[in-house]
């Protein structure tokens, strides 16, 4: 499963040509990737994702991937007619292996993007470079390039508009009535986390996920206790760094209770 980067040394590719709005595979020893979007609507907005297939066996990362790992990042070069707005992360699984804790997928996943057109009147296409991590025995950074030229007039494309809603509907939750922060707070001394939710109906305890600061990712829960929909924990945070000013940060928060999950962000001030 996840090991120590810098065992494999950097894989590189540039991907063939695109078809229609999906380019051609760049593949690794680890998995494969690509991009995909759709014509862009009215306002210049793209639909886009950013596709991975691990190997099997091997696993890719989330956008804090945990003890090791590379989240996925993808830029636009400057001399294209396209911006990235956003990539938005599906709900990971928690992996472990040994003594170490991974965040991320051993399976299909594809990352949504929101892509803004420059202009209206050039070629609507764009350059990017991919860096993603693979991981098994040993974890691969890998980097694709790749070159996507999207139709002006819209044109059918049902397989790139399944894989798109696909994405988006496997991202988690915003809050809502049955699904929310009803209270957050730190302990005075900073080692714990205490939260109050209204989960929704059905399962037991949820897992949660908190990111604070960038690399640094809690899980452990200690006083926990649910009442029908209502529920409460700590989440212990034996260590922050050192000039990390926990009051004044936002907080990751991820809940997933039964097939549900939902993401926010907390602030104490």
């Amino acid at each position: 499963m996840a090991g120590i980067f810098g065992i494999a040394a950097l894989a590189g590719v540039i991907a063939g040509p695109a078809t229609a709005a999906m380019t051609a595979w760049a593949e690794s020893e680890g998995g494969r990737v690509r991009l995909i979007a759709l014509p862009a609507d009215a306002d210049g907005k793209i639909s886009a994702a950013l596709q991975i297939e691990p190997a099997p066996g091997w696993i890719t990362y989330w956008r804090e991937p945990g003890d090791s790992g590379i989240p996925p990042h993808i830029s636009i070069t400057p001399d294209s007619n396209v911006t990235l707005a956003g990539i938005a992360y599906p709900v990971p699984k928690h992996i472990e292996a040994g003594s170490l804790r991974d965040f991320g997928y051993d399976g299909p996943v594809a990352f949504p993007l929101d892509l803004t057109l420059a202009s209206a009147d050039a070629e609507p296409r764009f350059d990017a470079q991919v860096f993603i991590g693979l991981c098994k025995n040993i974890c691969i950074p890998f980097q694709a390039d790749f070159s996507l030229t999207l139709p002006k007039a819209a044109q059918s494309a049902a397989q790139e508009a399944m894989i798109i809603e696909t994405a988006r509907a496997s991202l988690p939750e915003a809050p809502g009535a049955d699904f929310a922060v009803t209270g957050s707070g730190l302990a005075a001394d900073h080692k714990a986390l205490h939260l109050s939710l209204t989960l929704p109906e059905g399962g037991d305890f949820p897992e949660i996920i908190v990111t604070g600061p960038a690399g640094y990712v809690f899980t452990e829960q200690q006083n926990a206790r649910r009442e029908a929909n209502t529920f409460s924990t700590d989440i212990v945070i034996p260590k922050l760094p050192k000039r990390f000013k926990a009051e004044t940060a936002r907080w990751g928060l991820l809940v997933k209770s039964g097939r549900r999950a939902m993401e926010t962000t907390l602030a104490f001030e």
